[in-house]
């Protein structure tokens, strides 16, 4: 992919790169998480080390954790087969996330000739879920999808259906392409999992909630069986000039609240809060923490979970009633 005036120009911001080990993951974190049929189950999720994304998007603080060259043959199977023994056997009915910060159907980033070796060290789980951009989408989905024994789901970034914000986030993304992708995973029964971003750069302040919201609904009408809410964060240069611009403002916890609740009360799908790194979300020192940890219980139950109601803030959350 030739890079156009715009990605050098967002490439020249960012920070240096830490070099990486293209044959250790990034890292591998466990924990419960509700699948598409709404079951909490075990969820491995293994951060791979590839070659970076070719795409630039704006709001991107993947690209830190990769490659400047492709990935070497054999090295994801090798990074795998680590995660695999320092975390034992999978119990029944787990899920399995292989997350390498770019697009696994990219060849640069994923060998197919690694695919068998991949595919036979997954052979314990019971759904296998990959990243990829709704461009890289297509047959080679499909191919890797039989060579699985577990079920296979592609999650994919919508990001926002916001009119202006969309295209100037520098994606190569259009809701037509989006569309294809969905329908092309959908005829083949491979599940669809979506990135929606909470305080997308060019959608003002005061409507990001609702715009969340309105992009979740928009993923799961196109099969969408799970959608993540992933707050921006800052921190790769081309953010901090938005910010000075006042056309990005970082989410806070209450906004990732209040657009959890909004996607919920859709009663559509399976969605959950992206908490990586959640402490760092800005908000009220008194109930900010409570907030993190309500959406947390919400990741888990999908509902049920009382208000929060701060005295310093003066704030109500409406919680998903089912």
């Amino acid at each position: 992919m030739t890079r156009s005036a715009e990605d050098q120009r967002i490439r020249q911001l960012r920070p240096a790169k830490m070099p990486r080990d293209a044959w250790r993951p990034i890292g591998v974190h466990w924990e419960d998480e509700r699948n598409s049929e709404g079951e909490l189950v075990p969820c491995l999720t293994i951060f791979l080390t590839g070659r970076e994304c070719p795409f630039t998007c704006v709001f991107c603080d993947l690209w830190q954790y990769t490659l400047d060259a492709p990935t070497p043959p054999g090295a994801l199977p090798a990074q795998i087969e680590r995660a695999l023994e320092e975390f034992g056997e999978p119990s029944d009915g787990t899920t399995v996330k292989l997350y390498n910060a770019s697009n696994f159907f990219d060849d640069k980033a994923v060998p197919r000739a690694d695919w068998p070796a991949i595919a036979d060290l997954l052979t314990p789980f019971s759904r296998v879920v990959v990243e990829s951009h709704p461009l890289l989408v297509g047959d080679s989905c499909v191919e890797f999808a039989k060579q699985l024994e577990g079920r296979l789901e592609v999650a994919m970034g919508l990001e926002t259906v916001h009119p202006v914000a969309l295209p100037r986030l520098n994606k190569k993304l259009t809701l037509e392409s989006f569309d294809r992708a969905a329908s092309i995973l959908q005829a083949a029964r491979i599940g669809i999992r979506s990135f929606v971003l909470v305080g997308a750069p060019f959608v003002p302040q005061a409507e990001a909630v609702d715009w969340a919201a309105q992009s979740v609904d928009y993923a799961q009408r196109r099969g969408s069986k799970v959608v993540s809410l992933i707050p921006v964060r800052g921190g790769n240069g081309e953010m901090q000039r938005l910010a000075a611009l006042e056309v990005f403002f970082p989410p806070t916890a209450m906004q990732l609240e209040r657009a959890l609740d909004e996607a919920l009360r859709l009663d559509q799908g399976i969605v959950l809060a992206d908490l990586w790194d959640a402490e760092g979300l800005a908000g009220c020192s008194e109930c900010r923490i409570a907030r993190i940890e309500r959406m947390d219980r919400l990741n888990r139950s999908g509902g049920g979970q009382p208000p929060i109601t701060c005295q310093v803030c003066e704030e109500v959350d409406q919680p998903h009633d089912r």
